[in-house]
């Protein structure tokens, strides 16, 4: 229980809500289908590194 409390505040610490991280996420595996050269910002993708990061460190707590 304390660990699920700890990851929803992760979440929302993080990314405002749920539904924002899951729109980082989505928005990730969409850009592994079409990743090239210039097709999305150096930024973008670090955002979807970073949340896939989080979760995996937040799940081995």
């Amino acid at each position: 229980m304390e660990k699920d409390e700890t990851f929803k505040e992760w979440i929302v610490d993080g990314y405002g809500s749920p539904e924002k991280l899951a729109q980082i996420l989505e928005f990730g595996i969409f850009m592994l289908f079409f990743l090239e050269e210039d097709t999305f910002s150096r930024r973008e993708v670090q955002d979807v590194v970073e949340a896939i990061r989080g979760i995996m460190i937040e799940l081995r707590v």
